[in-house]
């Protein structure tokens, strides 16, 4: 039903090494001839097997780039966390094209995928494996548990940590399956261990669940920032509760068949002011712009001077945590025609991925913007797609690079896999967030909303020549200026959808696989549940429209 979910010996026994740099998180496989009985009795197993759920969303695989991969079915750079979910946040929208014919991979930025997409059948499957491993470590993390292994209480408190992180990374995989299939299979700890048909639950009460999870957490994750950096901190949940709640509306567009009591749920307004309380809290909490836009995205972009911004990044080392999904993905995808891959720090581009005129036109000015978040390739690129296959047909994207802020490329001598960390939570996001709850109604101060965009727009300007007015400050703003900073960030369908303009308002070249781009049908606001589960699991019922 998942192509493969190993089991819980295996998965950990087998452990990836996940290379983070200044992080205490690094791993050494264990010997595959002990059980959990002996594995446990050793209290820095836990940081191990916590440090293989964060690797989750980095590597494919138990060994890397490719050999030994997790799941079976798709290429194992194709079917790695974040390319998959990148994928299918970007490439149906207008910030991103792909010229490659592998597969079905056209019909997402065409809008015409099925339930047997390769790649959306893949990602289902690559949440519900790593929630199966966050299951795994939380059920081997109880009090019963510790006492069998003769754990003492001294290293239970940081094990306690540990274990609201991994919590905190199931609620993050909940969270997408909410976003991308609304209605998937449900999976806690208390499920059996191995082959069994988990019950579906309703988008309604998953919204509920991850939200309960959250506020349980939060208190016990460490303080914002974490001396960690790549660690989920209290800052890291309540961006998510943020999103969560800002996203209500869709979400819950449909409690009437939700198992929960009715009088669970707030209102539209409560949720917006929740999103509200909890991006102050993110504001207050210690993290910071960087002043260089550019830096965010480098291969040094773990440098303290950069990531007081970062509050969640997906951490990536050339050396140790090497992938062909992820950042070698991001980078080398979107190298090809005139670019010249050395100065992006590696030794090839794929000759992939693109934008639209649309995006492109989202500047002013468009490629000639002052704004410097407008990181455009033109020499010998055409703006109009012609011929969606052709990698010089649409403007190249320069955003992500394996280089450092001085220019130095990253640590893989083989120029193959990037050092640099990918921004899954922002504060830039955060700003933007409570603009926009304000804007719907969230309370806050539309003044404070203002002061957060100029000062992204002043970064993005240099000065104050970017600067908009209360009155120029509403929801249709709100939408252009989160593409202007935070494009390629895996953020648009959502926003997309958010603000009715992912499928039945919204035109931009070759959606609908159309040359001019046309609207297309609601239903694609959430993605099929995979028909080769459904052929499996009879408790699953597939979503409307597929």
């Amino acid at each position: 039903m998942y192509n493969k979910v190993k089991s819980f010996f295996l998965i950990f026994l087998s452990l990836t090494i996940l290379g983070a740099c200044e992080s205490e998180l690094d791993l050494t496989p264990e010997d595959n001839r002990e059980g959990p009985d002996q594995i446990f009795q050793d209290a820095e197993a836990y940081k191990q097997f916590l440090a293989k759920l964060y690797a989750g969303l980095a590597v494919s695989g138990q060994q890397g780039p490719a050999g030994n991969p997790d799941l079976i079915g798709l290429d194992e750079g194709f079917s790695q966390y974040l390319r998959l979910y990148w994928m299918l946040q970007e490439l149906p929208t207008e910030e991103a094209v792909i010229g490659w014919n592998d597969g079905t991979i056209l019909t997402l930025h065409g809008h015409t995928w099925t339930s047997g997409n390769e790649f959306i059948r893949t990602m289902y499957s690559r949440i519900l494996y790593q929630v199966a491993q966050t299951n795994a470590f939380i059920r081997q993390t109880s009090d019963a548990e510790l006492d069998a292994f003769g754990i003492d209480q001294a290293k239970r408190e940081e094990i306690k940590v540990f274990r609201a992180e991994a919590r905190f990374l199931r609620a993050l995989s909940y969270y997408h399956a909410l976003d991308l299939f609304g209605n998937p299979p449900f999976i806690t700890k208390d499920d059996p261990v191995g082959a069994f048909l988990p019950e579906q639950i309703n988008r309604a009460d998953l919204f509920l669940h991850i939200e309960k999870e959250l506020n349980e957490i939060v208190d016990e994750l460490a303080p914002a920032p974490h001396a960690e950096y790549g660690r989920a901190d209290q800052a890291a949940a309540w961006t998510l509760l943020a999103k969560l709640y800002l996203n209500n509306e869709v979400f819950l567009k449909d409690k009437s068949s939700a198992v929960a009591d009715p009088n669970e749920f707030k209102t539209s307004q409560q949720y917006f002011e929740l999103a509200v309380t909890n991006s102050e809290k993110v504001i207050n909490a210690g993290y910071a712009l960087t002043e260089d836009y550019q830096d965010l995205f480098l291969a040094d972009n773990h440098r303290p001077e950069v990531r007081k911004e970062i509050i969640f990044p997906i951490r990536f080392d050339g050396l140790n945590t090497r992938s062909f999904g992820g950042m070698t993905f991001l980078i080398r995808a979107a190298i090809g025609g005139d670019m010249d891959p050395a100065e992006f720090g590696v030794n090839s581009g794929w000759g992939g991925l693109r934008t639209t005129p649309e995006f492109v036109n989202l500047f002013p000015g468009g490629a000639d913007s002052e704004d410097e978040r407008e990181m455009f390739f033109t020499d010998g690129q055409s703006l109009e797609i012609n011929d969606i296959t052709r990698f010089n047909d649409g403007y190249a994207v320069a955003k992500f690079r394996n280089v450092t802020s001085e220019g130095v490329a990253g640590s893989d001598p083989t120029g193959e896999h990037p050092d640099t960390d990918f921004p899954l939570f922002r504060l830039a996001d955060v700003y933007l967030m409570y603009a926009e709850a304000v804007l719907r109604g969230g309370g806050g101060s539309q003044a404070q909303a203002v002061t957060y965009i100029n000062d992204l727009r002043e970064r993005a300007y240099g000065d104050d020549s970017g600067d908009i007015s209360s009155n120029e400050l509403n929801l249709n703003f709100i939408l252009a200026e989160r593409g202007r900073e935070l494009y390629w960030e895996a953020h648009r369908r959502t926003d997309l959808v958010r603000f009715g303009q992912f499928t039945t308002q919204g035109i931009w070249a070759w959606k609908g696989n159309v040359p001019q781009g046309t609207t297309t049908a609601g239903f694609r606001d959430i993605y099929p549940i995979p028909a080769s589960d459904l052929g499996v699991n009879t408790k699953l019922t597939q979503n409307p429209g597929y």
